[in-house]
């Protein structure tokens, strides 16, 4: 990437912030700066940005930051940040059309409204964005069951739509096009009495409170399920390979570094406990992944996203 003396930043009607820290825009509140922040008015203002600004230059699409680590170096990128002109929520019939910034809680109550099932949305952390492009799920259920199409931005600046076969759903990936920026996404649920719908949330983020660390910093899960096994909410639920099992299995649960923490009350989940860095963060994750391979033989793949460079030591 070009210095940032050399980089010539196309003119905006949004918000273009130099060296803007981005910890307070984490759910882990740690990282260093982003060298750019472009928050943009609208879609023609995102595309003309990305089509005018230097192709050498890199672009880093971040959603609320629900499931990210900004190394404490900071990033060297224009972080695009969608902001209220993205989060609108509307519906007809089975579907649901949701900006990338409106939060996956928010979708989900919108369709209950609507009588339209997405309640597995309802305690998933992070916007609709977020949830495509890591195929986001929960009890069973996945962004790729529901998804019928998205709008994006190219790194070039094209307006267009983008498919579930383009996406390549896989779990927790996709095959998203590098630099492009998701504008929107169309879903479609199953019809259901609203009424029922919303009863069953209230029943997920009441199970949810009483086993997660909900009231904690976190980033939600910390390491995928191994070998792709996922929570389905069953009774009959077999936990043997999932990733919190193999942590207690390892004498991780409660493990430490700095102002870091694996919770005691979930396992799988990395808290801030306060004054944590980036460097901690990370680092216990590494720690807990080399105690859970020494253990086991399974190697835990990180779920939270790490970006940036760590402070020169």
């Amino acid at each position: 990437m070009a210095a940032e003396s050399e980089i010539i930043l196309p003119a905006v009607r949004g918000r273009l912030t130099g060296q803007k820290p981005l910890a307070e825009l984490t759910w882990l509140r740690v990282g260093g700066p982003a060298e750019h922040l472009f928050q943009p008015a609208d879609v023609d203002d995102l595309a003309a940005f990305l089509r005018d600004l230097d192709p050498a230059v890199r672009v880093f699409p971040m959603g609320v930051g629900s499931n990210l680590i900004v190394r404490d170096g900071g990033l060297r990128a224009v972080v695009i940040r969608l902001g209220r002109g993205f989060n609108s929520i509307g519906t007809e019939g089975d579907t649901v059309t949701a900006g990338a910034a409106a939060l996956d809680a928010h979708v989900a109550k919108r369709a209950a409204d609507a009588g339209v099932d997405l309640t597995f949305l309802r305690t998933i952390p992070g916007s609709i964005g977020g949830a495509v492009r890591m195929n986001a799920g929960c009890y069973g259920s996945y962004t790729a069951d529901v998804f019928v199409s998205a709008t994006i931005v190219t790194r070039q600046g094209e307006i267009r739509e983008i498919t579930a076969e383009e996406l390549s759903f896989e779990y927790r990936q996709t095959a998203f096009p590098e630099g492009a920026v998701l504008v929107s996404a169309v879903l479609r649920g199953p019809k259901g009495d609203p009424a029922e719908l919303h009863a069953r949330m209230a029943a997920q983020l009441q199970k949810r409170d009483e086993t997660q660390p909900t009231r904690d910093r976190s980033a939600g899960s910390t390491f995928r399920n191994p070998a792709g096994f996922s929570s389905t909410g069953r009774a009959d639920d077999v936990h043997d390979l999932k990733a919190w099992k193999v942590i207690d299995n390892a004498g991780m649960r409660g493990a430490q570094r700095g102002g870091a923490q694996m919770s005691e009350k979930h396992s799988n989940f990395l808290i801030n406990t306060g004054g944590a860095t980036a460097a901690d963060l990370e680092g216990l994750g590494e720690d807990v992944r080399k105690k859970v391979y020494e253990n086991s033989g399974i190697t835990l793949q990180w779920e939270i996203m790490r970006i940036g460079d760590p402070l020169p030591e």
